[in-house]
């Protein structure tokens, strides 16, 4: 079943000599539940092809369809929300609420849409995370991996279609790194959700599904290779 469908993307900043073609025609699909790594050099336009799939961006042409929904058809308004309830995000620098405990950074998403949150899906997140005996703890009480894993916890729990996952693994050590990438598999395997992750650590490819390289702007799409 085809959750995303990425149709002709281009990105292009300023003009003239200043113009840059961030991105190239990109066209790609993925199914429910597939786990695809991008990989490239540093400025090679794969954050910003994950920004336009996340609709935190504007692509300059192209068409991002998420479920079968144009996600560049919608109002601001209308995008905010879908992508709130359709998509999650785990970045490289943890992005969570100082003042909340992990279990309430978790559910934040949820509370954000008036939901009440379902308490046997959220302690089985945390068991699956390994965050029971943490749940009541803050931000500032964590390591950066458990911070890690709590972000990804709040990107499972709306039970979202796409997870996008931008070096989530950057500010981690070989350890930790293995650890949430093993955890981002066991999402895609375990609860079917579909995840492309973007990352320049190529070592990191060896578990997921697809690869696909960004370069120049241009996405090639590598199948089931292995880096």
């Amino acid at each position: 079943m085809e959750i995303l469908k990425v149709e002709h993307l281009c990105k292009t900043y300023g003009s003239g000599d200043a113009r840059v073609d961030a991105l190239k025609n990109v066209s790609f699909t993925l199914q429910k539940g597939e786990f695809a790594a991008v990989v490239g050099e540093s400025g090679s336009g794969k954050s910003t092809l994950l920004n336009c799939i996340g609709g935190l961006d504007d692509p300059t042409s192209g068409k991002v369809y998420l479920d079968g929904k144009d996600l560049f058809a919608m109002k601001e308004n209308q995008r905010t929300i879908f992508r709130r309830q359709n998509m999650g995000f785990v970045f490289q620098s943890f992005q969570l609420v100082a003042e909340l405990n992990v279990e309430q950074n978790i559910i934040f998403p949820l509370l954000l849409d008036y939901k009440k949150p379902d308490q046997h899906r959220v302690d089985e997140i945390l068991e699956v995370l390994g965050l029971t005996e943490r749940r009541r703890h803050l931000p500032g009480q964590l390591s950066g991996g458990q911070q890690q894993r709590v972000a990804i916890g709040r990107a499972l729990i709306t039970r979202s279609s796409l997870i996008l996952a931008d070096e989530p693994t950057g500010n981690l050590d070989s350890r930790n790194s293995q650890d949430v990438l093993d955890l981002l598999t066991k999402a895609s395997r375990r609860y079917q959700q579909t995840i492309l992750m973007i990352t320049h650590n190529e070592n990191l490819t060896e578990s997921v599904d697809r690869v696909l390289r960004v370069s120049d702007g241009v996405l090639r799409d590598l199948g089931g290779a292995r880096l």
